[in-house]
């Protein structure tokens, strides 16, 4: 009798760890979602011009464990950005990843590799993820806005 209650205990513990970890992964957001997210960002930015709805905190362009962040290829600045605002405005080649990179050193060599390809392209740095200041290795996928100077992006963390 005693045993089972112990092993009962210990299953119960192993299945709520278990299902913790189920439900954190669950609020991860994954390359799919990104790539989705990110073509469907651009579609409304290029009927809209409306930049501003992606420097909400509260919107539907910021889910999971990611958002959508723009570049304006033009002015050559981080044009919205819900996580971090005071990047909004900055000149693009002043913006470091946490290891001291610039994740921009060329603008216009980026700005024209994003914009050659119709499928978008993929990157990586080292960023801190929302909340935290300890950089982790990022991918973000960036995808040209038709008719505009802008590039719509989002990330994961592998």
């Amino acid at each position: 009798m005693k045993r089972s209650k112990i092993f009962a205990g210990v299953m119960g513990a192993f299945l709520s760890v278990v299902l913790c970890t189920v439900a954190v992964g669950q609020d991860k957001a994954t390359a799919q979602e990104v790539v989705a997210k990110v073509r469907e960002a651009a579609s409304i930015l290029s009927k809209t011009g409306d930049v501003a709805q992606f420097n909400q905190k509260q919107s539907p362009w910021v889910w999971k464990n990611t958002y959508i962040f723009v570049e304006d290829c033009d002015k050559k600045v981080m044009t919205a950005h819900p996580v971090h605002p005071e990047l909004v405005g900055k000149d693009l080649t002043s913006i470091m990843d946490t290891r001291g990179k610039s994740l921009y050193p060329n603008p216009e060599l980026f700005c024209k590799r994003v914009q050659e390809r119709s499928r978008g392209i993929w990157s990586d740095y080292w960023w801190p993820k929302p909340g935290e200041n300890e950089g982790s290795h990022k991918l973000s996928y960036h995808l040209s806005v038709q008719g505009t100077p802008y590039l719509v992006s989002a990330g994961i963390i592998p």
